[in-house]
């Protein structure tokens, strides 16, 4: 039976409108963490991927007005509802069962993903299986275009031993990064990664390269991910439940960001000589990991001038010990269940900067 023939028996259409009704249900809630600026800018790109705009085209604004305020009309009225089960082949899936949905889509080439994000938001996706391939012990799933979306559409995720890249996601990503620094053109490391690609001189052509130089990135931080959360346990999931919704969720967030960097990004890029990567990888820090982590700038200033990669590999080094026996001290004022706890962890991970 031809591919097209099984999506049809699969009733695709209905379940990539069932995705995306989900996909509209989280947003309702989730839209409204983003900054004014940040908001804009996600719901225009959000836009250009609903209409099938380059990346090159200029979208006029009456006709983004418009349908801004159509969208924030729909996720008013689907604020009270619950997300809708995935319906194949006449049977009932609960939205969050990802493995069993894959199973059925998976051989049609087709790829499903459901997991809670940031503020325990959830996050949905479908779209076209690009390659699936093994790496040690992990499961990686490249998407390729995407079918239904969120507005946040994290562009790397890891559910188990699973590990789903969306390249369609990612080079979105990308394209928001070059756009922001365009804004100023700092001499920075954004700067210098982007300078590995002809962006001035074929946009499209310097998205796609960047996208899959920066791919393998994505799977060495979700390794490192799965890694990190093989040694914290289910505790620390717990953990940012308890805490969901604060300032305290971004920092646990932020530092086992860095374990997991520690364990896994940085050493293999730093192995493979990936310059472009590590200027983007600097580049794309959070305020608050810079903040938390001000010797891993320092140690990449040190590269740049040096040319010397032994002080980027020395951190990463460090930085392995340091975080993850800041992580375990976390989880020990955690279990001990203070009434102060929030107040204690915070001050724990002010005082234990690196």
């Amino acid at each position: 039976m031809s591919t097209a023939a099984a999506n049809a028996l699969l009733d695709l259409s209905s379940i990539k409108d069932t995705v995306q009704l989900n996909c509209h249900i989280a947003d309702a809630s989730a839209a409204g963490n983003y900054t004014l600026c940040v908001y804009l800018l996600k719901m225009r790109e959000f836009y250009r991927w609903e209409s099938g705009y380059d990346f090159g085209d200029n979208i006029p604004r009456e006709e983004v007005g418009n349908w801004l305020r159509e969208r924030e009309e729909l996720w008013e009225s689907l604020q009270e509802q619950e997300f809708a089960k995935i319906t194949i082949h006449g049977k009932h899936y609960d939205p969050f069962d990802a493995e069993a949905i894959n199973h059925n889509l998976l051989p049609e080439r087709l790829v499903y993903s459901a997991g809670l994000g940031r503020n325990t938001h959830a996050h949905f996706f479908l779209g076209v299986l690009e390659k699936h391939h093994q790496h040690h012990d992990f499961n990686i799933m490249v998407v390729a275009d995407e079918y239904a979306r969120d507005l946040t559409a994290p562009p790397a995720m890891s559910q188990g031993n699973t590990i789903y890249i969306r390249r369609e996601a990612f080079r979105r990503m990308l394209w928001e990064q070059y756009e922001q620094w365009l804004w100023n053109k700092p001499d920075n490391a954004m700067a210098r990664a982007l300078r590995y690609y002809p962006f001035e001189s074929h946009l499209e052509n310097a998205l796609d390269q960047m996208t899959s130089n920066e791919l393998d990135s994505a799977v060495l931080h979700e390794i490192g991910e799965v890694n990190a959360g093989q040694v914290l346990g289910k505790e620390w999931e717990s953990l940012l439940l308890d805490v969901a919704h604060s300032r305290l969720e971004y920092q646990l967030r932020a530092i086992r960001d860095h374990y997991a960097d520690c364990l896994s990004t940085l050493p293999e890029l730093i192995d493979q000589g990936n310059d472009a990567s590590l200027h983007f990888y600097i580049g794309n820090l959070s305020n608050l990991r810079k903040d938390l982590f001000p010797s891993l700038v320092k140690a990449y200033n040190k590269w740049h001038e040096s040319n010397k990669l032994s002080y980027m590999r020395d951190i990463a080094k460090h930085g392995t010990e340091h975080w993850e026996k800041l992580c375990q001290s976390v989880l020990a004022i955690a279990n001990e269940k203070p009434d102060n706890m929030r107040d204690r962890i915070a001050e724990l991970i002010e005082n234990n900067k690196l």
